[in-house]
């Protein structure tokens, strides 16, 4: 087994794609594992591709073995929120049991080392503001769910077998690659900072801006931005520990700082210098008004400090990504 060899499932995808730069960038071989269902196979730049699907277990344990895995970044999953209400099933299937599957691959590989990408949306709606880790996980949609029941497996995987894990609960990803490689490019995109550039752009006809009565501030739903690099980095990190030693961190990834949907239309008006048409909308159904992360935890633990997650610099890094894209270019989801 080489244990620079880093098998990196939905590399691929947005962050996956970005969490591979950054393992090479620190001296190890990802090698991206991706059905391409929603990842783009032009975004895999710094190691190989097997194209396969996670639920394809003989492929699966065939690449731990081939490849020599040491680790594994797991990213692949259904993310859309709405989605898994309307289709529980799909979500359980894919992030469930596709997971479980993965498990004991590595465990049949010989491979007990992992960094699972979780979520914030563990946390359901938070007791306070910002959220640590020690709040209460109690989702509510079936994605969160997902998210949580792997964290929970993780946990008792590592006492039975020994496995080591991170389950990286992230809050708010975005932002592109500032060397222009990668970026965010998801169909349907759902997310805010690239719904609004793209209405800057004239890429699509507005943004919909989802209540104007939280009580917040300025009335719209506050969100804690993190940089998809400074998100990837907090991966290899995490890696480096749990190849050390460590037998398990769960931690949250975020600034500590949270913007407005007002302040996010603000910022891409001012650094496009385009104005942003809005559709004024009710307020989604179970969305909550302000989730904003403690990352001390991240920070103590792995030296972690966010580099690029000024909302100025996530939005400028997004605006020049999807400038190019309209070439149109494709690249990560």
């Amino acid at each position: 087994m080489n244990d620079r060899r880093i098998l990196v499932t939905g590399g691929a995808g947005y962050i996956g794609s970005h969490a591979c730069k950054a393992l090479a960038k620190a001296g190890f071989t990802p090698i991206a594992y991706d059905n391409l269902c929603a990842g783009h196979r032009e975004a895999v730049q710094w190691g190989p591709l097997f194209e396969a699907d996670l639920a394809d277990r003989a492929r699966l344990l065939q690449v731990l073995r081939t490849e020599k895995i040491a680790a594994v970044m797991h990213f692949a999953a259904f993310a859309y929120v709405g989605v898994s209400v309307r289709d529980p099933a799909t979500y359980f299937q894919n992030n469930v049991v596709n997971t479980l599957g993965l498990l004991d691959c590595m465990r049949e590989a010989g491979v007990n080392t992992i960094v699972f990408s979780s979520t914030c949306a563990t946390y359901g709606t938070p007791d306070r503001v910002p959220i640590d880790e020690t709040q209460a996980q109690r989702p509510i949609n079936p994605y969160g769910e997902s998210k949580l029941f792997v964290e929970r497996a993780l946990h008792w995987y590592g006492g039975a077998y020994g496995l080591r894990w991170a389950a990286l609960r992230y809050f708010n990803a975005a932002g592109a690659d500032p060397d222009g490689a990668i970026g965010e490019d998801h169909e349907p995109e759902t997310h805010l900072i690239p719904l609004a550039i793209q209405a800057a752009l004239g890429q699509r006809a507005g943004l919909d801006v989802f209540g104007t009565d939280c009580p917040t501030p300025d009335g719209t739903a506050i969100r804690d931005y993190i940089h998809v690099n400074d998100l990837a980095d907090a991966h290899v990190l995490a890696l480096g520990k749990l190849m050390a030693g460590t037998a398990a961190l769960q931690l949250n990834l975020g600034t500590g700082r949270g913007h407005s949907v007002r302040a996010v239309i603000e910022a891409v008006e001012r650094i496009t210098g385009q104005r942003v048409a809005q559709r004024l909308s009710p307020r989604r159904a179970g969305d909550p008004a302000e989730l904003v992360a403690d990352a001390r935890r991240a920070n103590e633990t792995l030296g972690w400090r966010p580099a690029l997650s000024d909302l100025d610099t996530i939005v400028r890094t997004a605006a020049a990504w999807h400038g190019r894209a309209a070439q149109p270019r494709r690249a990560a989801v």
